[in-house]
């Protein structure tokens, strides 16, 4: 008698090891997704002046990941779940490897990358052939190149970058809803919220390290080790300072190859937790049993496709949390997005240095909501109702303090011409022909070059020609420009590379601004996790996996991939002076209004975000209409069906397979 026992007590840490081992490789498989994603998201600036598009086009780059999902998300959650579900997130790790490597190839592909300047470090600085003189005629004029113009075809290889974007994406594809899916089988009820807050946690430093790898990246030249840095007339300040992005994919890449290893060890079904050390049931009777079920559910793979489909659609918790998910994913996924440029542009900040700060305040604070989120739910046992009011209260607390961010506020970069008169006077923008001014148009200089130079009276112009300056002094960046006409100072009427830097006030409005973010990322986290656990207990046990993928499905479809879009064409309306190709067309755009451009980024969002709360209300009333238990035990009292699954057995019209009309696991457990 005593052997059984041993072996049953042996077997009940093997379980216990095994679900540990998973959720072990689960987080390393997060943490891998979430350095790539973050890392691309943070070089999106660098990609859009490298291959010199629009703001739109790379809302579609960003977006080409959720197309990648949405290709393969509802068969993956349903599906998914009749297969081998750690071979299968193993596979999406790899092919996750196989994107990221194919977003770096355009760097191998193009030649190296010019920027627009005026100056060249191999022309001869005595001909002052880029400064005012007013004995040449129309020698600055641009003429279109056809040889020009064939070598900027190359820009084109964005396209590379897109669709790697959605290679990784369709690897992505089977990690949450299998992964979620395989915890919430094979783990105790109170346990599965703690668990899923590692997982989130996990979700979180993987973004600490992409952004630190990004902050690092953008620091280095694109070009690096094939140029003479020296030369550079640009630092990672400017808006034609393009970092090494390409080395941060190849990164990702080998980490993302490396996390699939483990899935392909471990098994496919585990003993349920807490049921390890019922000596009834032995080793081989429960792989039997496993393996018997999982042949029932491959029989019925396409028979209970449809039931199970509309079984979630009635179900009106479920729709109205979609609903929400969606609108606020648009919110969350534009802010994230953009943040970096919007912060550039308002702060004069480099991304490098965006990115580090971002990492520092924010994520950290993020992961550490996240555990107290999960933490809560497993220590006081929430109920679903308890969960939605905590999450919807603490959602609206976040929201309101989102308005803050409209205090925190700078002016636009003083330019000639575009943001200030000749003169330092302010007037209202989009004004045309006012680049040239009395001083400057004798120089006979170019109107749509972006070479900018700071002048010693705290304003900047496009370039040095348009400022008037006829004597120039050093090299490369160290470059200072003499003799400004443009210029009216008190001083030698100088001028340097660059635009000028913003006042103190900004640097300590930024200090202020990611304050306030620290406060609201901490609220958000903390919601995140009983808010899941609404969608997760809203739906049964057999309809777990797809409801996970379909609610997936549905905030790609309509938030993930639309909000960069159309928010990108939004943010383009902004742009006050866009860069210019050999050919004469227009690239990627250098200087925004930051009054357009901060009333768009953080008016749409918090729209959005409001609207959300309306569907919110809605789910809190039909809560409050079911009895629901108040308190849980370990043992995993049952969700009662509380008059949805009523609902939804007036809603099914559609034959059950005969497996899960006497099935226990009908009622979904909290």
């Amino acid at each position: 008698m005593g052997e059984p026992r041993k072996r049953v007590a042996t077997h009940g840490v093997t379980c216990f090891s095994k679900m540990k081992m998973f959720l072990l490789a689960l987080t390393m498989a997060y943490l891998a997704k979430s350095i790539s994603g973050n890392y691309m998201v943070s070089m999106l600036t660098q990609i859009e002046r490298q291959f010199n598009i629009p703001t739109s086009v790379v809302g579609l780059i960003n977006g080409s990941f959720e197309i990648g999902n949405l290709l393969l998300i509802i068969f993956v959650s349903y599906f998914g779940r009749k297969l081998h579900r750690p071979i299968m997130i193993g596979a999406g790790c790899v092919v996750m490897g196989v994107g990221c490597f194919l977003i770096s190839l355009p760097h191998f592909l193009m030649g190296r990358y010019e920027y627009e300047k005026m100056i060249s470090p191999s022309s001869n600085l005595s001909s002052n052939s880029f400064l005012c003189s007013g004995n040449r005629s129309q020698t600055l004029t641009p003429t279109p190149d056809p040889k020009d113009c064939e070598k900027e075809i190359k820009s084109s290889m964005w396209i590379y970058v897109m669709v790697g974007n959605l290679i990784r994406g369709i690897g992505e594809t089977p990690i949450m809803p299998l992964g979620v899916s395989y915890i919430e089988d094979f783990a105790k009820p109170e346990n599965s919220p703690l668990y899923i807050g590692i997982l989130e946690a996990g979700n979180m430093v993987g973004p600490f390290i992409g952004l630190l790898l990004a902050s690092f990246c953008a620091n280095i030249y694109v070009d690096t080790g094939s140029v003479n840095t020296d030369d550079l007339t640009i630092t990672p300040t400017d808006m034609r300072w393009v970092g090494a992005w390409w080395v941060g994919f190849l990164i990702c890449a080998g980490v993302n190859v490396l996390t699939s290893i483990p899935f392909f060890f471990l098994p496919n079904t585990l003993p349920k937790e807490g049921l390890e050390d019922n000596a009834d049931v032995t080793t081989s009777d429960k792989e039997e049993k496993h393996q018997g079920k999982a042949k029932k559910e491959k029989r019925g793979i396409t028979k209970d496709f449809l039931p199970f489909m509309k079984s979630l659609f009635c179900n009106q918790i479920y729709v109205l949390f979609v609903i929400v998910s969606v609108l606020q994913m648009s919110s969350y996924t534009i802010t994230f997005v953009f943040i970096p440029k919007y912060l550039e542009q308002q702060y004069g900040k480099s991304t490098a240095e965006i990115v580090f700060l971002m990492g520092i305040y924010n994520l950290p604070t993020v992961c550490i909501g996240y555990l107290i989120g999960g933490l809560v739910m497993k220590k006081f046992k929430f109920t679903v109702k308890k969960a939605a009011y905590v999450a919807f209260c603490l959602s609206l607390t976040e929201w309101l303090l989102f308005f803050f961010n409209f205090m925190w506020t700078c002016d636009n970069f003083p330019v000639a011409g575009l943001t200030t008169s000749y003169e330092h006077e302010r007037y209202p923008l989009y004004v045309e022909n006012k680049i040239l001014a009395n001083c400057n148009t004798r120089c006979n200089c170019l109107t749509n070059t972006w070479d900018p130079v700071c002048g010693d009276n705290g304003i900047a112009y496009l370039s040095a020609c348009l400022a008037g300056c006829e004597k120039s002094d050093g090299m490369g960046i160290n470059m200072v420009f003499q003799n400004c006409s443009c210029i009216q100072s008190s001083g030698n009427s100088s001028a340097v590379l660059g635009l000028c830097k913003k006042g103190p006030d900004c640097n300590i409005k930024l200090q202020y601004f990611f304050i306030r973010v620290v406060i609201g990322s901490l609220l958000f986290s903390i919601s995140a996790i009983p808010g899941y656990m609404v969608l997760l207990r809203c739906i049964k046990s057999e309809e777990k996996s797809l409801g996970v993928g379909l609610h997936a499905f549905f905030t790609r479809v309509f938030a993930g991939i639309p909000s960069p879009i159309y928010f990108g064409a939004l943010i383009d309306r902004t742009c006050l002076h866009w860069g210019t190709l050999k050919c004469g067309e227009p690239g990627a755009c250098r200087i925004y209004d930051i009054n357009n451009f901060r009333n768009i980024f953080f008016g749409l969002p918090a729209a959005l975000r409001g609207s959300s709360f309306l569907p919110a209300i809605c789910i809190l009333i039909l809560l409050r209409k079911f009895q629901l238990p108040e308190n849980t035990d370990s043992s995993g009292t049952e969700f009662a069906e509380m008059k949805l699954a009523e609902n939804q057995s007036e809603c099914m019209d559609v034959h059950r397979s005969p497996e899960f009309e006497n099935d226990g696991e009908l009622k979904t457990r909290l």
